[in-house]
C-alpha cells in the first residue's frame, strides 16, 4: 500500500528515529504487539543505530545486515520481517539495489520488506512498491506508525503471487505448483491413473496484444482462457498458467479421444467468443499441445514437450489440437526422416495410370474368370449393376439441370443495415505478383454502402518488389491492410491468420486472380440478413480466349456454378463453400478454421459447419471473375488436387455425416451422392472394360457379341445425353458475356462427352492411388502465364 506522508514530529526531520528515548516507552515482555525479530538492513551508523533503538524500544528483536550481506544474514537469524534504510549515497536507486537483494534471496522472497527512507517523491516510493517493498516509511513518521506497520505486515503477511498456490486473481494455480501437482499425478501407479493428459495453450496473437498492451496482458488472457474451460464443466480438472502467458491444463483420468474432442471444443468455443481485453474487443486463436501421461517421467519434460507441440499448432492456426510426437523436439518445422515408402512413392505416383488399368481393368477380369469357373456368373451380374450405376448419374446430372431453373432467388433488399465489412484475399505471392497488383485495385473499386476493408494475406519465402508497390497502395487507401503470414504453407494458414484480424461482421474470401463485381458485399449482405450463414457466388472465368484449356474450363465453371452448385443445393437442401467468391458471417469463419491438411479445405470446412447446423446458399448472380489454367498440365494437376481433396472430405465426413443427428433424411442423400458415389462412379465407369472383355470371352469372340440388346442401346443414349443436356443447361444460365459465345457451347458439347468426362475420371482414379500411396503434394496452379495471355487480347 502507499503509504501517507503526513508529518507527525515535532519539526525534526528524523522524529522516527530521534523521539525514541522521550516518545515511545518500551514495551513489555508480555504485551500482544511485542516479538517479531526484526533484520535491519542498512550501513553501520548513526541512522541505522537509531532505528535499532526504535525497534528495540517497541518489543522488536533486532539483528543487522549490511548491503551485500542480506542473504547471509538472513540465513543465520531467520528474521520475521526486514526494516531496510534507503541509501542516502546512491540517490539514482533510492533503496533499488538493497530490494532486489533481499528479493532475489530465497528467504527473502515472502517476507515483510519496509523501506524507511528520508522523504522521497512520490515516484520514488512507486519504484521502490513495484520492485518489491511492501511499505515506504519516511523518517519524519512516528515510531508508533512504524512499530504498527510493522505488526500489521507479521500479522498479514505478504506473499508474492508466484509463491502462492492458485492466483488470487485467476484462480489458477502458479507454474511451481502445477508442477507439482503434475508430479503427484505422474507418481501414482499407472494402473490407479487411468490414463490422462496434459495439455499447454497458447494464443496466436499474443505477441501483437503484448507489443500493444504489455506483458501484463499474459494473465489476463490465462483468465479468459480459464474462463472458457470453467464454463465447459468437468472438462479439465486442473488449470494454471506460467509467465509465458501459457494454460496449463491437467486432464487426468480420460481417454485421449475424449480429451481430444474435450480440447477440440475448447478451442472451437474460444475462436468463437469474444473477449474484452485490457479493454479491446479481441478475437483469440488457441493453440494446443498435448501428450498422454503415460511414458511421461517428470512434469517439467512433459510440459516441454506440450510446448513444441503447441509450435506446430501455431503454424496452422486451424485450432485442433496437435499431439505431441517425438520429431517436434526443438524443431518445430522439421518433419520425420523420410522412410523406405517415401522414397519409392514418387516411382509408384509416377505409375498410378498403370496401377489404376491393373486395379480398374486386370483384377476384376480375372475375377470374373474365376468365379465363373467357380460357377458363378459374376461378369453377367456386374454388368447390370454398372448399366444401372451409369443411368443413375446421367439421371442426376439431368434432375440438377431441371431443379437449377427455380433456384430461389437473392431477397430484394437487406434485412438489417449495412454492418462492417472485410474482404479476404489470400495468396502465394510469388505465384500471383503478375496479377495481384490488379486484384488490389478492383476490391478498391467495389461499391458497398457500409465500411469494407480490404485484408491481403499473404506469404513469400523472400521479399518480392511488387510488395513495395503494395505497400504504397495500403498507404494511399487505409481500407487495404497487408498481413505478411510468416512460416504459411498454406491458404488455409493465411486465412486463419486474417480471420481473427479483420474488423467485419462477414468476410468474402477470394483468392489471388479473382475480381468480384461491384455490388457483390452488398449483394452478399441481403442473404446473411435473412438467416443465411454463408452464401457461394458464381466463379466466372475471365481469360477463356487465352487458350483451348481456359475456353474448356469457362465453359466448365458455367455448368458447375450456374448449373451444379444450384441444382444440387435446391435437390438435396444444402450448399457448399467453393473456396472462393464466398461470404461468411465473421462469427461462424473464425470457429470452423480452414484445415491446412486437407487439399480442399474448403469442402472441408463446408461439412463441419454444415454439421453445427449452419445454412448455405448459392447466388450464380453474384459474380466474381477468375483466371483459368491455360494448359493441359495445369489443368491436370488442379483436377487432380480437387479430386484428391475431395476424397479426403468423403473418408474424413461420409460416415459421420449419414450417422449426425443434424441432417435430414433428404439431406443425407444428398451428402451420400456428394461424398460417397461421385467416388464410386469413376471406378465403375472403368468396369465397362473388364465386362466387355470378359463377355468376348465367354462368347467365343467380339464379333460374337449382341450389341444391339434395346436396354442397352437407350442406357448408353440416356448416358451420353446427360452430357449435352448439362452443356444446353448452362448456355442458358451462363452469364452475358460467356452465353454470347455459342461456339464455346458446343465445343465443350463434343469435347466433353467423347473425352473430358473421361480424362477426369482417369484424375478421379489417379486421386485416389496418390491418397492412398501417401502422396499429398500442393501443386500451385501458376497465374503468370494466365495473366500474360489475357494481357495480349
Amino acid at each position: 500500500m502507499l503509504t501517507s506522508h503526513r508529518n507527525t514530529s515535532q519539526g525534526s526531520p528524523t522524529a522516527l528515529l530521534d523521539a525514541v528515548d522521550h516518545s515511545v516507552p518500551t514495551a513489555p515482555a508480555d504485551d500482544p504487539r511485542s516479538g517479531g525479530h526484526v533484520l535491519v538492513v542498512g550501513a553501520p551508523g548513526p541512522r541505522r543505530e537509531r532505528l535499532t533503538r526504535t525497534l528495540r524500544a517497541t518489543g522488536h528483536e533486532v539483528s543487522h545486515a549490511p548491503p551485500g550481506e542480506v542473504d547471509r544474514r538472513m540465513a543465520q537469524a531467520h528474521p520475521d520481517a526486514i526494516v531496510a534504510l534507503d541509501d542516502r549515497s546512491a540517490r539514482d536507486d533510492r533503496g533499488l539495489d538493497v530490494i532486489r537483494e533481499v528479493r532475489t534471496a530465497p528467504a527473502g522472497r515472502a517476507l515483510p520488506l519496509l523501506m524507511v527512507t528520508d522523504g522521497p517523491e512520490p515516484s520514488g516510493v512507486a519504484d521502490m512498491l513495484r520492485h518489491g517493498a511492501d511499505d515506504c516509511i519516511p523518517e519524519a513518521s512516528d515510531p508508533v506508525e512504524l512499530s504498527a506497520r510493522i505488526e500489521a505486515k507479521l500479522r498479514r503477511v505478504p506473499v508474492p503471487v508466484e509463491n502462492l498456490p492458485r492466483d488470487p486473481r485467476t484462480g489458477l494455480y502458479s507454474h511451481t505448483h502445477f508442477l507439482d501437482e503434475l508430479d503427484r499425478e505422474l507418481q501414482r501407479p499407472e494402473a490407479a491413473r487411468k490414463g490422462g493428459v496434459l495439455a499447454v495453450v497458447r494464443v496466436a496473437e499474443m505477441a501483437a496484444l503484448e507489443a500493444r498492451l504489455g506483458q501484463r496482458i499474459r494473465r489476463e488472457v490465462a483468465e479468459r482462457l480459464a474462463g472458457v474451460a470453467e464454463r465447459l464443466g468437468s472438462f479439465c480438472d486442473r488449470l494454471g498458467w506460467d509467465d509465458d502467458g501459457h494454460l496449463l491444463m491437467l486432464l487426468p483420468g480420460v481417454d485421449e479421444e475424449t480429451a481430444r474432442r474435450g480440447l477440440e471444443k475448447f478451442a472451437a468455443t474460444v475462436a468463437g467468443t469474444r473477449f474484452i481485453v485490457a479493454d479491446e474487443n479481441v478475437r483469440l486463436t488457441p493453440a494446443i499441445g498435448w501428450l498422454p501421461l503415460a511414458g511421461c517421467a517428470d512434469g517439467d519434460g512433459a510440459t516441454g514437450q506440450a510446448r513444441d507441440a503447441v509450435q506446430e499448432a501455431l503454424r496452422h492456426r486451424d485450432l485442433r489440437p496437435v499431439r505431441y510426437a517425438p520429431w517436434m523436439r526443438g524443431t518445430p518445422h522439421r518433419h520425420r526422416r523420410p522412410s523406405l515408402s517415401a522414397l519409392i512413392r514418387p516411382a509408384l505416383s509416377a505409375l498410378s495410370p498403370v496401377l489404376a488399368l491393373l486395379l480398374g481393368v486386370a483384377v476384376p477380369f480375372v475375377l470374373y474368370l474365376q468365379t465363373y469357373a467357380l460357377g458363378w456368373d459374376l461378369g453377367s451380374a456386374m454388368y447390370w449393376v454398372v448399366v444401372a450405376g451409369l443411368v443413375l448419374s446421367a439421371l442426376l446430372i439431368v434432375l440438377e439441370c431441371l431443379f437449377s431453373l427455380d433456384a430461389p432467388a437473392r431477397p430484394e433488399t437487406p434485412g438489417a443495415p449495412y454492418p462492417p465489412a472485410s474482404a479476404v484475399i489470400a495468396a502465394y505471392l510469388p505465384n500471383e505478383a503478375a496479377t495481384i497488383v490488379e486484384t488490389v485495385e478492383s476490391f478498391l473499386r467495389l461499391d458497398y454502402p457500409g465500411e469494407l476493408e480490404i485484408l491481403l494475406a499473404y506469404n513469400t519465402p523472400h521479399p518480392l518488389p511488387v510488395e513495395d508497390t503494395l505497400r504504397e497502395i495500403a498507404a494511399r487507401d487505409p481500407r487495404l491492410v497487408l498481413l505478411p503470414v510468416a512460416g504459411s504453407t498454406s491458404k488455409a494458414q493465411n486465412i486463419n491468420a486474417a480471420v481473427t484480424r479483420v474488423r467485419g461482421e462477414f468476410v468474402g474470401i477470394f483468392d489471388a486472380d479473382h475480381h468480384p463485381a461491384r455490388t457483390a458485399f452488398r449483394d452478399a449482405w441481403h442473404w446473411l440478413s435473412h438467416g443465411h450463414d454463408v452464401v457461394q457466388g458464381h466463379c466466372v472465368i475471365r481469360n477463356g480466349e487465352s487458350s483451348r484449356v481456359a475456353e474448356l474450363v469457362a465453359v466448365e465453371f458455367e455448368a458447375i456454378y450456374a448449373v451444379s452448385h444450384p441444382g444440387r443445393t435446391r435437390l438435396y437442401g444444402f450448399g457448399v463453400f467453393g473456396g472462393s467468391n464466398g461470404f461468411w458471417r465473421t462469427d461462424l469463419l473464425a470457429r470452423t478454421r480452414m484445415h491446412g491438411s486437407m487439399l480442399t479445405e474448403d469442402i472441408d470446412s463446408t461439412l463441419r459447419a454444415l454439421g453445427e447446423g449452419a445454412r448455405f446458399a448459392v447466388d450464380r448472380t453474384l459474380i466474381s471473375r477468375e483466371l483459368a489454367p491455360t494448359t493441359l498440365k495445369a489443368l491436370w494437376n488442379q483436377r487432380s488436387r480437387w479430386a484428391q481433396g475431395w476424397l479426403q472430405v468423403s473418408l474424413k465426413h461420409l460416415w459421420r455425416s449419414l450417422r449426425s443427428p443434424v441432417f435430414t433424411a433428404r439431406q443425407k442423400l444428398g451428402l451420400f451422392v456428394l461424398l460417397g458415389w461421385r467416388e464410386v462412379q469413376p471406378w465403375l465407369t472403368l468396369q465397362i472394360l473388364p465386362i466387355l472383355l470378359y463377355s468376348a470371352w465367354k462368347a467365343g469372340g467380339l464379333q460374337r457379341l449382341d450389341w444391339a440388346v434395346p436396354v442397352c442401346v437407350l442406357a448408353v443414349l440416356f448416358t451420353m445425353a446427360a452430357g449435352p443436356v448439362q452443356a444446353l443447361f448452362a448456355w442458358r444460365l451462363a452469364v452475358p458475356e460467356l452465353r454470347s459465345r455459342g461456339r464455346w457451347f458446343w465445343s465443350y458439347l463434343l469435347f466433353s462427352t467423347f473425352f473430358y468426362s473421361h480424362f477426369k475420371n482417369m484424375v478421379a482414379r489417379q486421386a485416389h492411388l496418390k491418397e492412398a500411396l501417401g502422396d499429398r503434394q500442393w501443386r500451385v496452379t501458376p497465374r503468370a502465364a494466365a495473366a500474360k495471355a489475357v494481357a495480349r487480347r
